[in-house]
């Protein structure tokens, strides 16, 4: 896992070679063991190393072809690069090193970019410099798990693995942009490509950009697809998942360091650790935890460390955890908006909190992030489009669902200038369907798949990217074993019976009896059906039948509580950074709501707190005390 980081110029003018080697820097934490620039003209390439396969200099990045033509600097890791680098040799490639980097140069030589892209199974984001074409590619994976992201500039682009590199140029200044400030505080997610950083965007998952003469063109080479559902009997998709399981874990723990795994206290994580510990003895695991003793409510249930500790028991893991209180907020949130940038999702900083203690003792850390979207998570999710009249219905239903932090009309009060066309923030959540290609929207089964497709796209997205961020300020390498290719082309042609055991009890309720309908969509919760059975002879009941919940610290109860000064003294102050873009009455009118428990804005104040840290430290130069230093 690296950061890479590139400046082309249009203007035949040569690359300022300190500016690229201070963005290279900025990036020290995401590689720091070894650094390197390429300048050739108008082009220039930057890389921090973290050192996983391959831990020779033979693996020096940039790295060049044998004739100088294809250059390349790459962040991720290749895990079917040995079956690659076979068929790369009987096609007459001679390597030089072991590592999946010069794959990729021998792929992209034989069998061009496309191809390539394709054939990777992996984590990537990487841009390859053909100088006889004088051609440069920018390449995200299936997945978007490596974040890629592009500032264009006046005669000229630059490219980063985080934003922050760019502010190291002299051109580049901070300015929000309120597209994707509506879209954060409408999705608590950015749908499209853009950021809150105006003129930023980032590369598109399964996407190449090309940049030549002819100018840029987006080139897309894969997307989910669960349209394709492929009759099979139980209990031969149950033994086909079972071994696709074991094989994807396999895969992703090839390695020349330590890899450990996160270990909460759900199936999907705990399945990943009993298979990844047959082939690793004695493995490393961490699990985050929560001071609870002044939580009550459902949020009682958020402290996942008890059905850890029996995984980690069942599988004989060396275990170690991470206990949160409520005052770990003050501290971390403006560390962790520095490192995360780009705004998503709800309370993140416990992913900061567990990944800085698995970097103290490991390189690299299995995750169990995808399972949920690709094998049916959240029913109660799918449940609420069920029997949808038709597309427009489906996407009206599951729109009100998705508006996670304000409606149409908090919207009119939130922003302090801009106004928002009426069907702005809906057609940019129709939006994601709009490449979808042979997705159904008639039958229960069309519109849950349409649902899965939408929550690989979006979801799923911005947990991969605050994984990512999170995991390398502390130079911690995240791998998702649900995200294998193999696995995931299973999971999309899985039907939905498989995934859902609540679905035929589902269909069979009375659609004008609302309150049974509505009864059962809270309470079934028979996700991941099929995934359930595979891995049930690994994983312990308790564990097993554990109600889903996400990974999420009880910031209802401590917003009221413990935390309540440090609430009102960030967000009801005079000198509020974010006063010149969200309307402070209204912030101080859904802060009392939640302290007095008219209402649980729990995501909202979350997302105001961020805002306003992001404010703090992106326009106000808060960021200063961050630079340099380690997580």
């Amino acid at each position: 896992m690296c950061g890479i980081v590139g400046i082309f110029n249009f203007d035949d003018a040569p690359v300022d070679e300190p500016v690229l080697r201070a963005m290279r820097d900025a990036l020290a934490h995401r590689g720091p063991d070894d650094k390197g620039l390429y300048v050739d003209g108008t082009l220039g390439l930057g890389h921090q190393r973290l050192s996983i396969i391959d831990l020779s200099d033979a693996a020096h990045q940039p790295m060049k072809s044998p004739d100088g033509r294809i250059v390349i600097v790459y962040n991720g890791e290749i895990y079917n690069f040995r079956q690659l680098r076979l068929e790369l040799e009987k096609a007459g490639w001679i390597f030089k090193s072991r590592s999946d980097t010069e794959v990729l140069i021998a792929g992209y030589a034989i069998w061009g970019i496309q191809k390539l892209a394709r054939r990777i199974d992996g984590m990537a984001a990487f841009a390859l410099w053909d100088a006889d074409e004088q051609r440069l590619f920018l390449v995200r994976d299936r997945y978007g798990t490596k974040p890629l992201y592009v500032w264009r500039r006046r005669n000229g682009l630059a490219f980063a693995s985080e934003i922050k590199a760019f502010m190291k140029h002299p051109e580049f200044t901070v300015q929000v942009n309120d597209a994707a400030l509506r879209e954060y505080f409408t999705f608590q997610n950015l749908f499209r490509h853009h950021t809150l950083f105006s003129g930023v965007e980032h590369v598109p998952p399964a996407s190449i950009l090309v940049i030549d003469a002819q100018g840029e063109r987006l080139e897309t080479y894969w997307d989910y697809d669960f349209s394709k559902a492929q009759p099979i009997d139980a209990r031969e998709g149950v033994a086909t998942l079972e071994r696709l399981m074991g094989e994807a874990v396999e895969r992703q723990l090839v390695s020349d360091v330590p890899v450990g795994a996160y270990l909460s206290g759900g199936m999907d994580s705990g399945s990943i650790v009993a298979l990844a510990a047959n082939h690793v003895p004695r493995m490393q695991t961490f699990t985050a935890g929560f001071e609870m003793s002044r939580v009550d409510g459902i949020e009682a249930s958020f402290d996942e460390r008890r059905s850890a500790e029996l995984m980690a028991y069942t599988c004989k893991t060396e275990h170690y955890e991470q206990v949160m209180n409520a005052g770990d907020i003050r501290w971390s949130l403006p560390r962790v908006i520095w490192q995360l940038e780009d705004l998503r999702l709800g309370m993140s900083y416990p992913n900061y909190y567990i990944a800085r203690l698995a970097s103290k003792f490991v390189k690299v850390c299995l995750s169990g992030a995808g399972g949920d979207e690709l094998f049916g998570g959240y029913p109660w999710r799918y449940y609420r489009i069920f029997r949808s009249l038709d597309k427009r219905n489906f996407l009206e239903n599951y729109y009100g669902f998705w508006q996670r932090l304000t409606t149409a009309e908090d919207r009119g009060q939130l922003f302090c200038s801009g106004t928002e066309n009426k069907d702005e923030m809906f057609n940019v959540f129709a939006g994601v369907f709009a490449k979808a290609g042979n997705i159904g929207f008639q039958t229960p089964e069309e519109q849950i798949s349409a649902s899965l497709y939408f929550e690989c796209r979006t979801f799923l997205s911005g947990l991969l990217l605050v994984g990512d961020r999170l995991a390398m300020a502390s130079g911690l390498e995240e791998r998702f074993p649900f995200l294998d290719n193999a696995l995931v082309d299973f999971a999309m042609r899985l039907p939905v019976e498989h995934k859902l055991a609540d679905l035929k009890h589902m269909l069979d309720i009375d659609e004008d009896e609302v309150k049974k309908k509505l009864i059962a969509q809270e309470a079934f919760s028979g996700g991941k059906s099929c995934l359930r059975q595979a891995m049930a002879h690994l994983v312990p009941r308790e564990v097993m039948q554990r109600r889903k919940q996400g990974f999420s610290s009880p910031e209802a109860s401590w917003y009221r509580g413990e935390n309540a000064e440090y609430v009102r003294e960030t967000l009801l102050s005079k000198d509020l950074a974010s006063a010149d873009y969200l309307n402070p009455d209204f912030i101080r009118k859904i802060v009392e709501e939640h302290m007095s428990k008219k209402a649980n804005h729990r995501l909202l104040i979350w997302s105001f707190l961020s805002f306003e840290q992001w404010c703090r430290v992106f326009l106000d130069g808060n960021h200063l005390q961050f630079e340099g230093r380690a997580a």
